[in-house]
């Protein structure tokens, strides 16, 4: 029985445009990586990063804390953090501790779960943060590749991605307000018009189905969402402009990561991506905002770092 692991997780995207709270794309732009350590007792948080150190407020602890006693491990752990995905940017950055820590555990007591129990147990930890649980990312941070979460009873389906589907991601560098998820779902609206849900439902419908045959052209051409992302859109300084200069310099869709505020265009690797982040660049700076730019692809799911 091995006494220690380590475990990197993928950054994601939630929500795809019109696929809100449903669907999920693991993405290669930053990590977390989690070490799980047996010990005589407790469990205990080291981190050089500026997060919680008290388990009951940290998305790995209270993964851990809830395994432990779900499964009857006596003894102590030890979680080290090291942090990549920046926290409060859309990229599903608690979701990631919380994958890393979820298949660490399972890893290092030999459970063999499988993938929904995996993206359950990751799910708590998303409390720590998020206040509610939320399968989207932890499942596309668990599992790797695009994932459509149903929840009664949790179900997650699993679709390899297009190896030619490319992202551009442009993180603006704006102050985050605090409980940024709750703020951000505060604005979206409490009734929808039909028509605008038939329209989200037919877009997310050829989402899966550009999935499912491959084709990055139709899966960019149907990220568009009528209800969401106008909602939230004020929340992102400068967003309009920078859609506008992605689709301009051959984005297929753009729309707004998760809850923001960074903005996530989808292409493929033909596509000059230099080219649109650079145009994206120049629609946050017409805000006067700065932006961080990153080229990625769709990712693996939570692993052990020695395979």
């Amino acid at each position: 029985m091995i006494s220690k692991i380590t475990v990197k997780a993928p950054s994601s995207t939630a929500n795809l445009g019109p696929g809100f709270d449903v669907f999920g794309l693991a993405i290669d732009a930053f990590n977390d990586i989690v070490t799980l350590t047996k010990t005589k007792n407790g469990i205990s948080i080291i981190t050089d990063d500026n997060i919680p150190t008290n388990p009951e407020n940290n998305t790995a602890g209270l993964v851990v804390k809830n395994m432990k006693k779900k499964f009857k491990i006596k003894g102590g752990i030890e979680i080290k953090i090291k942090k990549g995905i920046p926290a409060g940017f859309g990229m599903g950055s608690s979701a990631g501790s919380a994958a890393a820590a979820t298949v660490a555990f399972d890893k290092l007591f030999g459970l063999e779960l499988d993938g929904n129990s995996l993206v359950e147990f990751a799910g708590f930890g998303e409390k720590a943060s998020a206040g509610s649980v939320h399968y989207d990312n932890v499942a596309a941070s668990v599992l790797g590749g695009f994932v459509i979460v149903r929840t009664n009873p949790l179900d997650v389906i699993r679709i390899e991605p297009p190896t030619k589907l490319r992202m551009c991601i442009a993180v603006p560098k704006i102050d985050i307000p605090k409980k940024k998820t709750k703020v951000s779902r505060g604005a979206i609206p409490k009734k929808i018009k039909l028509t605008d849900s038939v329209l989200n439902l037919s877009n997310a419908s050829a989402i899966v189905a550009g999935f499912m045959r491959k084709d990055s052209d139709l899966i960019g051409n149907s990220i568009k969402d009528v209800i969401v992302e106008p909602a939230r859109q004020h929340m992102i300084p400068g967003f309009v402009r920078v859609k506008q200069n992605a689709l301009k310099a051959g984005a297929l869709g753009v729309t707004i990561s998760g809850a923001g505020p960074s903005v996530i265009a989808f292409t493929k690797s033909s596509s000059d991506l230099k080219k649109i982040n650079s145009a994206m660049s120049r629609g946050f700076a017409s805000a006067n905002i700065e932006c961080q730019t990153i080229i990625c692809k769709p990712s693996k799911g939570a692993a052990d770092k020695r395979r």
